[in-house]
């Protein structure tokens, strides 16, 4: 498996027979399959995405993407579109308002 950087956002995969690329965080990850043929699984997804030259699959849920090379490929990965992290619920301390002068009541 080789990669050659295109830009600071994307860049190419070529992937021998059986190979697979894995990437961490799916969301905002577009995969572009230049030749060849490849599979893209996401882990709890039961979808099967199988890509030929020219075919383009775009993540958008927090999900670990593995692509299967089906014979020997060549990909392009990018970042489609950032996708934002939920953030977990902020709990408010109601001494928040010390700053300000102000004390809970």
């Amino acid at each position: 498996m080789s990669t050659q950087p295109l830009s600071s956002s994307h860049f190419q995969v070529s992937l021998p027979p059986r190979s697979i690329f894995s990437v961490p965080d799916g969301a905002g990850v577009g995969i572009e399959c230049r030749s060849g043929s490849v599979w893209v699984t996401l882990d709890r997804d039961p979808r099967d995405i199988v890509l030929a030259p020219g075919e383009r699959f775009e993540g958008s849920e927090h999900r670990r993407m593995l692509v299967s090379a089906l014979e020997a490929s060549c990909i392009t990965v990018s970042d489609a579109q950032p996708t934002a992290i939920p953030l977990p619920a902020r709990r408010r301390s109601p001494w928040r308002l010390l700053p300000l002068g102000l004390s809970p009541a």
